[in-house]
């Protein structure tokens, strides 16, 4: 038996247990924030046989891995002061975001009553 702790994006949370429910996999999620960017995660853990943790790291990568997605950048240099400062011009520049921290761990005893 396996324990798996996988720190994920907030953001990726609902569709990565959903998935996770779906193939049959019971899920514990806990509210956590990073110690380094100070971001809201979650942690979720699941414990299941050995056979079926590449299953679940597969579905944890697919909904909770990095992706690029294209984020408004504002140019320092097109900065505007005064009244026109609403108007400050902004382009979208591909981002890497999301991403998980995975651990795989041995269970010496399971119970479930």
């Amino acid at each position: 038996m396996k324990m798996i702790f996988a720190i994920i994006s907030q953001k990726d949370e609902d569709v990565t247990v959903s998935a996770l429910n779906k193939a049959g996999f019971f899920v514990t999620k806990l509210a956590t924030v990073g110690g380094f960017l100070r971001r809201n995660n979650t942690t979720i853990i699941i414990g299941t046989d050995d056979d079926k943790v590449d299953s679940v790291v597969k579905i944890i990568r697919t909904y909770a891995g990095k992706r690029t997605e294209k984020v408004p950048y504002i140019s320092p240099t097109t900065v505007e002061t005064g009244a026109h400062a609403s108007a400050i011009p902004f382009v979208e520049v591909p981002t890497e975001v999301g991403g998980m921290t995975l651990f795989v761990m041995d269970v010496e005893h399971f119970e479930k009553m």
